[in-house]
This record gives C-alpha cells, structure tokens and sequence, in this order.
C-alpha cells in the first residue's frame, strides 16, 4: 500500500509539472515523433530533407520516377540520384522516415531541381493598371544565356500568398525580355517555353520577347507594392518598391516587413540608411494601362533605388521590348 500511495504521489507530482499529451508522454515513455521541416535541392543530383530529429528514411520514390544512389540519415537527410534533369524542373519525393524511438512520419513534398544557370536579370517594366484584355505585368531582362528554372516572383500586396509565380524550365538568351503577364484572360495566350517567341497572342504579347502567363483573373499588383526576385537560394535577384504617395510610412504591415527584407538584403536605397519608406519608393500616382513603370535602360549600373526609373508617356508601353524613352510630363 505504501508503494502505491508513493507510485501515486509521482505521478501527481509529474502531472503537475506536465499537463495534457506531454504529461502523457512522458508517463508511457513516448518520444516525440520527427517533424519535417524542408526539402532544398543542393546540387544537381542532391536533395536534402530537413527534420526535427535524426531519422532513418526507410522508403523513397520520387515523381518523375529518379534512380537513388545513396541516403545518408540525420537530422538533415540528404539523397544522392541519377537523373538526367532540366533546371529547375519540379519533382514530388514521396518518403517514409522513423527515429530512433520507432516513430514514423510519411512526407509528400514537392520541390526544384537544382538550377545553378540562372542568368543575371534586372526587372526593367511594370503594369500596375488593368484595363481588358491589357492586364498588369512584370517585364525582366536577361544579361546573358541562362535557365531560369525555380526562379521565383513575389509581391508583397498579395500578403496571405506573396509568391505568384515559381518559373519553369526555359532557356533565354542575353538580351532577351521576358514578360511575366500577371492574368491571363485571352484563350491565345500561350506560356512560350521554348525557342518560339511567338507562339503567343493577345493583347501586348510580344512577337520578339518571351511572354508568360500567371492563370487566373485576380488582381496582383498594385500601385503600391514591393516586389522581388528570389533564386533558390533565397537570395535577390532584383526588386524594386512602388508607392502611390510618397508618405513617411507604409500603409499596411506587409508592405513594411517587406520593405525591411529588401533593406537588410541591400537590394533597395533608402535616404537616411535605416529603413525603406513610401518616399523611397518609385512614385506611381501618374502611371496608367499605358503610362508603365520603365527602368532607365541607358544607365548601366543598377543603383537599386527610385532615380533608376520613371514612368513612360502615354501610350508609352512596350512589353517584350526595349523600353520606351518618352517620360510623363516631358
């Protein structure tokens, strides 16, 4: 009797100090089971999968079908394959980990293959307006042969979801524009992936540039906004800060966290070299369907601030090519 009152008086003490499924746990002698936390791929034929805890992976296949050369388990697994892959190609791994406690975890996680051709790109035009069919747009040039698979685009507007776009595989030429269009509401637009650059139609598809379609009719950008680049590596590619007034602070908290990561990424200027503020910003209160956000082409340097661009005369935009030199209110 007196080792069960004992017995009892632990366990009080113990779920005293433990409440809920962890005081659970813990009298059953339960571990935790692993949590995942990512997938990366690090080279061309290497993926890591990050967890909580070391793991064992003790099934893997991967969609489109890879051959796996070797696993070495741990807290970040990393999986060596065979494979004749197109940068930035998207993959599914399909896996089946266990700890040392005998807890399992299965993960279905998409991803990209490596892409260590991503060219150098600058943002060079924008459309914040939409007036039917001409919908807004993003326009990109790139400074030389690349692939721009797993190159990824985010607006900072679209707060719940700010990645619109993650590219596919698509050789480009140096030189070459590329026009991500942010709706596609025409049934000739096409994604012109290969060497045709005129496979699409519709209005301001562009004969000579590569012209890209995002699916669906929401608005994504807008006149005040933050967009950026990201290779796969999270680092930025190129960025530029708009703002309808030049305000000392920005409207809404999404657009000043990311006004901040693009600070700390020294990827855009701001005047007193602590933070970005609306008054840092491109100014966009006079740009219109037609009256577009166009970078400075002449200038070869990319001083990563406002003084780079200006927003084109009316009917002044040229998606797909070399931007127009008329200015608003010349």
């Amino acid at each position: 009797m007196k080792n069960a009152v004992l017995l009892l008086g632990a366990c009080s003490l113990l779920l005293s100090a433990c409440s809920g499924p962890d005081a659970i746990r813990l009298m059953l002698g339960v571990s935790e089971p692993p949590v995942f936390r990512s997938a990366r791929a690090v080279s061309e034929t290497e993926v890591e999968f990050a967890f909580s805890k070391p793991v064992t992976i003790t099934a893997l296949r991967f969609s489109p079908q890879l051959q796996v050369e070797e696993i070495e388990d741990g807290s970040t697994v990393r999986v060596t394959f065979s494979g004749d892959l197109q940068p930035g190609e998207r993959l599914t791994a399909d896996l089946l980990a266990e700890d040392a406690d005998g807890n399992t975890i299965a993960v279905l996680v998409p991803f990209r293959a490596r892409n260590d051709r991503l060219p150098p790109l600058r943002i060079t035009e924008l459309r914040v307006d939409y007036t039917r069919p001409r919908a807004e747009f993003i326009e990109m040039r790139a400074f030389g042969d690349g692939n721009l698979g797993g190159l990824r685009v985010f607006v900072a507007s679209n707060a719940g979801s700010p990645l619109v776009y993650e590219f596919p595989p698509v050789e480009v030429r140096g030189g070459e524009y590329v026009t991500l269009h942010l709706r596609q509401v025409e049934d000739d637009n096409r994604d012109e992936l290969g060497s045709d650059l005129a496979e699409s139609g519709g209005a301001n598809s562009s004969p000579t540039g590569r012209d890209l379609w995002v699916p669906g009719t929401v608005k994504l950008l807008r006149r005040t906004d933050i967009v950026y680049l990201l290779d796969q590596d999270d680092r930025v590619v190129d960025a530029i800060a708009l703002s309808e007034t030049a305000g000392p602070e920005w409207p809404r908290s999404h657009f000043a966290d990311a006004a901040d990561f693009l600070f700390r990424a020294g990827a855009w200027a701001s005047a007193d070299g602590e933070r970005i503020r609306p008054s840092d910003a491109v100014l966009t209160a006079s740009a219109t369907t037609t009256r577009t956000i166009n970078r400075d082409e002449s200038l070869e340097e990319n001083s990563r601030s406002a003084s780079d661009w200006y927003i084109t005369a009316t009917s002044g935009a040229t998606p797909g090519r070399p931007n127009n030199t008329r200015r608003h209110g010349d």
